[in-house]
């Protein structure tokens, strides 16, 4: 397990906003092969999580960011020519985390470059730099760090807050 658990989740916690990660509710997190199929095994991944999770209300907004994150990681945090080892772990990890109101996406990969969101009108139509604007028109917030220790790379999060389903259980204590 090594790496894979809590020690990749002491950095991650260190960068997210200020949440307690002891109050997190439920976590889940999948390795991605470095292949642009890693985006619909994301999307799936995330559908199927947020589906037990019931997040309601942001759930094509959770999706459409996971995408996004993923693509990029996959297009820009990737150095050209990264030898794939059998065996080793896949360099990009999506990891989703809840609270009661709130839902962590951070996903990992092995560069160090900073992202870098272009401005919205920039050039529209180009197939790409659209991914960090539509990660902050859709999240609540974002923000990214380095790993620290033995874990290279960083971590890019986008932050959802939840609005309680009616009915839910969660929310007969919010009042």
């Amino acid at each position: 397990m090594g790496t894979n658990g809590s020690t990749m989740l002491e950095p991650l916690r260190q960068g997210l906003p200020p949440l307690d990660p002891a109050t997190v509710s439920a976590a889940a997190s999948c390795a991605l092969p470095a292949r642009y199929e890693a985006v619909r095994e994301a999307r799936q991944f995330t559908r199927c999580t947020l589906g037990q999770w019931e997040t309601g209300d942001r759930f094509d907004d959770v999706c459409l960011v996971v995408s996004e994150l993923v693509t990029n990681a996959l297009r820009h945090g990737l150095p050209a020519n990264t030898p794939r080892i059998p065996g080793q772990e896949p360099p990009v990890r999506l990891h989703l985390m809840r609270w009661t109101e709130r839902l962590v996406c951070a996903v990992r990969d092995p560069s160090h470059d900073s992202p870098v969101a272009r401005e919205a009108d920039d050039d529209f139509s180009a197939e790409s730099g659209r991914g960090l604007f539509l990660v902050d028109s859709f999240a609540d917030s974002w923000g990214w760090h380095p790993l620290a220790g033995m874990l290279s790379g960083k971590v890019v999060w986008a932050l959802f807050r939840l609005h309680p389903e009616p009915g839910d259980r969660l929310a007969d204590f919010a009042d």
